[in-house]
């Protein structure tokens, strides 16, 4: 009982911070937090059906549909249909669901981050951010190996995402350019 109430108050004071950085985060562009999720998963699974994104997002099914429709009416999803599988209904980020996403990430750090300056001070002692090991241990044997694969490739999916567009925004910077990524102009 003592391990599951330690884990409950810990889990509850991290989500707290967690959810008030990522609502600093997003709040200028009219999203919440279970709507940028279904983006970002959205993106990274790039056709991903409602039992995806409500498993991978840690959400209701009807959540996670509800949220994605509310997406595709604005523009940033679009539902359809695979004709090697009628059956399902998937979604994926259509170009501007692509760019609001790159703009949030680019506009990231204009945000409070409690959670990454509290980690700092771990970054700066060991050299790297907390991997939270045991943790993610603990979430492989209760959501299962392909959860945990999911998770790790959006991250690795983000940072190569991320990695790509500074690079095209440092070669914009020196007069070239990359078509294949949204420049300054695009977004007016």
């Amino acid at each position: 009982m003592i391990f599951s109430q330690r884990v409950a108050q810990m889990s509850k004071a991290l989500w707290k911070a967690v959810e008030k950085d990522w609502q600093n985060w997003i709040k200028p562009y009219d999203l919440n937090i279970n709507e940028h999720h279904i983006l970002w998963i959205s993106y990274h699974l790039q056709a991903a059906t409602i039992s995806d994104i409500a498993k991978f997002g840690v959400m209701h099914v009807s959540t996670a549909f509800n949220f994605s429709k509310k997406l595709e009416q604005r523009g940033y999803l679009v539902f359809f249909k695979k004709e090697e599988d009628r059956r399902n209904t998937y979604v994926s980020v259509t170009a501007e669901g692509e760019k609001l996403l790159l703009e949030m990430n680019d506009n990231y750090f204009n945000s409070e981050r409690d959670i990454l300056e509290g980690s700092l001070p771990i970054k700066e002692l060991y050299g790297k951010f907390p991997e939270f090991l045991e943790v993610k241990s603990v979430i492989r044997n209760i959501y299962g190996e392909d959860f945990m694969e999911i998770f790790e490739q959006g991250f690795k999916n983000l940072e190569n995402s991320f990695d790509s567009h500074q690079k095209a925004s440092s070669l914009d910077q020196q007069g070239e350019s990359n078509p294949s990524l949204p420049t300054p102009s695009d977004e007016k």
